[in-house]
């Protein structure tokens, strides 16, 4: 009989994402953002509101245990430079798979970013790119890790 620590580890290993990946997958949707306006001395704060279907938890950026993965936003590129993010804090829930209760996300949750304008920044339109990186889970297994691209309209006044 299989532990559920180690169904769980098998569940996230690369071998046996074929198996969970045939499954439908539930897909984090984040809300499309308004154009953000700043002044070129300025700062800006994105904020980005996200959801999960009912049913699925994602794993907070400090996750529990060492093997959950964690939700991560990267900002890839934009006129924009980044000071901080901060992230949902989550609630701890218990579920049948971990000994212990995880630091998760359900629902609806947002992720705000504080940005400044770089000396040298170009006014006019731009766009800030970045990735929000999850996995996703229900009661009984996680399914592969998914990237969500977010890009936001900027326009440095």
């Amino acid at each position: 009989m299989w532990a559920p620590r180690t169904l769980l580890a098998l569940a996230l290993s690369p071998a046996f994402s074929p198996y969970v990946a045939g499954q439908m997958a539930p897909v984090l949707t984040v809300v499309p953002q308004p154009t953000v306006k700043v002044s070129k001395t300025g700062t800006a704060t994105i904020t980005l509101k996200a959801s999960l279907p009912t049913g699925y938890h994602a794993n907070t950026n400090k996750p529990t245990e060492e093997y959950l993965i964690p939700m991560t936003l990267k900002w890839t590129g934009g006129p924009l430079q980044m000071e901080s993010i901060e992230y949902p804090k989550g609630g701890l829930e218990k579920y049948p798979f971990s000994d212990k209760p995880l630091s998760v996300v359900t629902g609806e949750f947002s992720i705000t970013t504080k940005f400044k304008v770089p000396a040298g920044a170009q006014t006019g339109p731009g766009a800030q790119v970045g990735t929000l990186r999850y996995q996703a889970c229900d009661n009984k297994a996680c399914y592969p890790p998914k990237n969500v691209p977010v890009n936001v309209t900027v326009h440095i006044e």
